[in-house]
């Protein structure tokens, strides 16, 4: 997982060194492709966005500045001004100072963790080690008893302690492993046509007995593909695509996204959040790539995240359009005009109030939205270009549930297994997201990392049945999380994708990694894999 080679800024001279070499002090020169080849704070950022899913959970690349945090016990996840190692660069560019580097790194001390988790036998090792247990201490009271009773009866002594010895010989079921042996291999051979490859035969039978099955969201119990659930204009939520058709045109415009096909299939190549726009701008008959031909985009403005704003500049005959996309209070700052159907007029204070209701309405349900606004221009001045603008819409997206892992969480509950969901991203998303699934009913089982740090491990044993969601948690709160369940006697399976989950699917009783999205050290933890990332299949498999 590490950066083989670093590029930095040492006594004023830039050159590249193993990132073995790297000591606490370099400064580290990021960009976009590189990994990240140890811990860093960041001194400088510019645009610059870092892919840590493996690490926190993050379904997103993170935005990245260089502003002082003040405060305590943040959640790897929200610390801004970091870049931790192994992530990956995917935009931007910049500088950061070395922290901690090897062992004393974040991700050196999941790696602690896993090295520092004894494994455990499972349910199944457990009871063949006491059934073999009292079937020996039955043999030998039998052979004592039918020893004493011959030596009684003035047989010989010598043929009685045979006698004694082959009845606790053929006591004893030479064949009992190899039965259990085969009887686990069959399973084996059911799942695999399941979707599910088992590392370790015991798994098979443990998987049976789970009563607690914790879940990771992005990917799992969700599709780990953004979608857009609402798009909003003034006249409303559109169900017609007609009612959207400016504000699609500009999604696609102002979009970087690359449309690409393979073997007779569209590709969409680019962040999830704008391929997002692209693919239900596809499902309702509006291609971007004939809307690039038609209005061919001649200059643009890259999206900041001071700004949080990205504008291109397209070619419509004789005039030229500024397409806007960004965050809607910012956006809607910068608009004096708004489309009313097919009129432009004056925004008003009545539009603010509805629009600013309408995105927090959205933000509520979880989605993350986008304002859409453009203007007609006969010159490209990008030092006004983002002004006076006016306002089309705005677009919510989210990473929805599958729609099996709601029938498979229903089965769940039916058969008296709790199903945990235990996620990186927000608490706002993962509540969303669990109440859909069914998972959770009240937002009061819900409870954030920040929020467990203040609970010592006795009041976890004792409280952990009254959460089902678990949000922007860190490594070490999904081990003490599995920790809790076992203290209370109950069979624990985990699944994950990312190293930050090895060492709680290493302590569970199965550890459950991802096929598609695990990582390599999640699949080397695990006990079973799921090769269609899917939470149904292991409610299948069960």
């Amino acid at each position: 997982m590490a950066a083989p080679l670093a590029h930095i800024i040492r006594d004023g001279i830039s050159k590249e060194i193993p990132a073995r070499e790297l000591v606490p002090g370099d400064v580290v020169v990021l960009e976009a492709g590189k990994y990240v080849p140890a811990d860093l704070r960041l001194i400088e950022a510019s645009n610059l966005k870092i892919e840590e899913a493996a690490l926190t959970g993050e379904s997103v690349p993170v935005d990245k500045n260089s502003e002082t945090l003040e405060e305590v016990n943040i959640p790897i996840g929200d610390r801004k001004n970091m870049a931790f190692m192994s992530s990956m660069v995917t935009y931007g560019r910049g500088l950061g100072v070395v922290v901690r580097t090897g062992m004393d790194t974040e991700i050196g001390k999941i790696a602690d963790m896993i090295s520092k988790v004894e494994d455990e036998k499972t349910p199944l090792q457990e009871k063949l080690e006491e059934a073999g247990k009292w079937m020996g201490i039955s043999a030998l009271v039998i052979c004592g008893i039918m020893f004493g009773i011959g030596v009684f009866e003035g047989r010989e002594v010598f043929n009685m302690f045979m006698t004694s010895v082959s009845l606790a010989v053929a006591a004893i079921p030479e064949g009992l492993p190899a039965v259990v042996t085969i009887v686990l291999a069959v399973g084996v051979q059911k799942m695999i046509k399941r979707n599910a490859i088992v590392r370790k035969l015991p798994a098979v039978e443990t998987l049976g007995c789970a009563t607690v099955i914790c879940s990771d969201k992005t990917g799992t119990l969700t599709q780990n593909k953004m979608t857009v659930k609402k798009v909003y204009t003034l006249n409303g939520y559109a169900d017609d695509v007609l009612d959207a058709k400016k504000l699609l045109h500009i999604a696609n415009l102002c979009n970087d996204t690359k449309v690409v096909e393979e073997k007779g299939k569209v590709k969409l190549l680019g962040d999830p959040t704008e391929t997002a726009l692209v693919d239900y701008s596809l499902n309702v008959s509006i291609d971007k790539r004939e809307l690039e031909n038609l209005y061919p985009r001649i200059d643009e403005i890259p999206f900041d995240s001071d700004r949080k704003l990205m504008t291109t500049f397209n070619k419509m005959e004789e005039k030229i359009e500024v397409n806007v996309k960004g965050a809607p209070d910012v956006l809607l700052a910068k608009c004096s005009y708004i489309l009313d159907g097919e009129n432009i007029r004056e925004i008003n204070e009545d539009d603010v109030i509805r629009i600013k209701a309408t995105n927090e309405e959205m933000a509520k349900e979880a989605l993350r939205v986008l304002a859409f606004a453009y203007k007609t221009v006969d010159k490209i001045n990008k030092n006004d270009a983002e002004n006076n603008l006016v306002f089309v819409g705005l677009i919510g997206m989210i990473d929805p549930p599958r729609e099996e892992a709601k029938e498979a969480v229903k089965k769940c509950k039916t058969a008296g297994i709790k199903p945990v969901m235990i996620t990186g991203d927000h608490k706002i998303t993962a509540v969303a997201i669990a109440k859909e699934l069914g998972i959770l009913k009240s937002n009061d089982e819900a409870i954030t990392g920040a929020e467990l740090e203040d609970i010592s491990q006795d009041e976890l044993v004792e409280k952990v049945k009254n959460y089902s969601v678990y949000a922007r948690v860190s490594p070490e709160h999904k081990v003490r999380i599995v920790e809790a369940w076992k203290a209370n006697g109950q069979i624990v399976a985990m699944t994950g994708d990312g190293v930050n989950d090895a060492p709680a699917l290493k302590k569970a009783n199965i550890g459950i990694a991802m096929g598609i999205t695990g990582t390599d050290v999640s699949k080397e933890a695990a006990d079973l894999i799921l090769t269609d990332d899917n939470f149904a299949t292991i409610v299948l498999s069960s």
